[in-house]
């Protein structure tokens, strides 16, 4: 038999009926601690402003684990909220958690935590400390999916996270210098994390990876960011795929890893002394396989990587089409188009260590008397005036005049200087299969379609 008070509760709490709100109920299932009962009637705490419970902090200290959180419409000023227990924060009409520009807003270190349908807003600068909109840290199994973040410094920061899931979230920061920005997505020491469908512009770099492994990066439009809208660090065995990179100050950066797959992204308009489409620094057993690199300063750099695959993409009217330094070496190139690029390929020195075959070139002058789709003479990208610009960039001052159409006539008929080793033995007389039916997206968000 139950004691005459839990009687009583329990006829109080559901002669109020459905206007009477889920804190209360959680609360009154609290106060006289019935364990089994509870999961049956009611695992929701209302947050509301000026309600029974009116900050998220309170609604935490309630909840026990599996308990959903519905916060409902309005601004939230209060201390960093720390999820310590495996909940769901849900979000109704957009409610606000204000950071007042000078702390971090939402702190997760429990598993299983989910974080729904809220907007982050005034982070503030710090120099001190990496100071987020959501930062999970040593935790797994959690989700910032459908989330909007506005001027938070870092917007979603992962630290030692594992099987995590960000998904579906708006990322607006407000970077004016690099010393006082943080980056929109960033992963340090992090596992088999999924990074799906973000759009992330105005912050440093617009996705960070530090120390990452086996994790997806897909469908994300990442574009307008002061420095790098991917940039990733010693993160072997992560893929790549299907995103937008646009109009980012210096590109995308991947540098000292291993086993990189990219596929179907597309790079675009990134412009600048030190903008890349793609820049490969020290990669290694890696393959960048039907890409878009469009309009950019350099499509693809490569410098000290090794036995990477760069098969089937397209690179269309970039100043450099590739850049790979003497030092790169094993490296393939196949089946790419190259089309209304200002250079082609470009190099550093006369020996090359890397091959190139079955490309497209527009720039291919040859012919094909036996008709097997591949032309009789090889092609050789490396203008000789690219060399030249390679070693002195203002003369890239007189690349449309007369004096270049003369040495590259004259170049083409006695290739003397050019690197001996860098040909196209068996150049594609049209483009593949696959790179014809490549669109180019000409607005942020088209993707790129096949």
């Amino acid at each position: 038999m139950w004691p005459a008070t839990v009687l009583v509760s329990l006829v109080s709490l559901f002669a109020a009926g459905p206007a009477s709100n889920a804190a209360s109920t959680t609360a009154g299932w609290l106060r006289y601690g019935v364990d089994d009962g509870r999961s049956q009637v009611d695992k929701q705490i209302v947050v509301r402003p000026g309600g029974a419970v009116s900050t998220l902090t309170e609604a935490i200290a309630l909840a026990t684990p599996g308990t959903r959180i519905l916060v409902k419409a309005g601004l939230y000023v209060e201390p960093t909220v720390v999820v310590d227990r495996a909940v769901e924060i849900v979000g109704e009409d957009w409610p606000v958690l204000d950071g007042e520009g000078e702390r971090e807003i939402m702190r997760v270190v429990a598993d299983s935590v989910t974080v729904r349908g809220l907007v982050f807003r005034n982070v503030g600068v710090s120099y001190v400390e990496d100071r987020a909109g959501v930062k999970v840290r040593e935790a797994g199994h959690c989700a910032i999916v459908g989330n909007k973040f506005e001027d938070t410094f870092f917007a979603i920061y992962l630290a030692e996270a594992h099987d995590c899931v960000v998904q579906g979230n708006e990322i607006r920061g407000n970077a004016e210098r690099e010393s006082a920005s943080g980056n929109g997505i960033h992963l340090w020491y992090s596992r088999d994390v999924t990074v799906h469908g973000n759009r992330i512009r105005y912050h440093r770099d617009g996705i960070y990876f530090e120390f990452v492994e086996s994790s997806l990066v897909s469908e994300n439009l990442s574009q307008e960011n002061l420095r790098y809208g991917l940039h990733f660090m010693f993160s072997d065995g992560c893929r790549y795929e299907n995103n937008e990179f646009r109009d980012n100050n210096a590109g995308v950066a991947v540098m000292y890893t291993k086993r990189v797959e990219m596929v179907g992204n597309l790079f675009a308009d990134n412009w600048g002394s030190s903008s890349f489409g793609l820049l490969l620094k020290d990669i290694t057993d890696s393959e960048i396989r039907y890409n878009v690199f469009l309009r950019n300063t350099v499509g693809i750099f490569v410098e000290g990587s090794n036995r990477v695959d760069v098969v089937g993409n397209e690179l269309i009217r970039n100043g450099w089409a590739v850049k790979i330094m003497a030092n790169s070496q094993d490296n393939t190139f196949s089946l790419n188009r190259f089309v209304a690029n200002s250079f082609d390929v470009s190099t550093n020195s006369r020996q090359n260590y890397s091959s190139f075959n079955h490309n497209y070139w527009d720039n291919y002058k040859g012919y094909d008397l036996d008709r097997d789709g591949t032309g009789d003479v090889p092609f050789r990208p490396v203008r000789l005036f690219s060399l030249l610009v390679e070693q002195n960039e203002p003369t890239l001052i007189l690349l449309r005049s007369l004096f270049v159409d003369l040495l590259d006539v004259a170049e083409r008929a006695l290739p003397v200087l050019t690197p001996q080793t860098l040909v196209d033995d068996a150049p594609l007389m049209a483009p593949p299969e696959r790179a014809r039916n490549v669109g180019i997206p000409q607005e942020p968000g088209a993707g790129v379609r096949d």
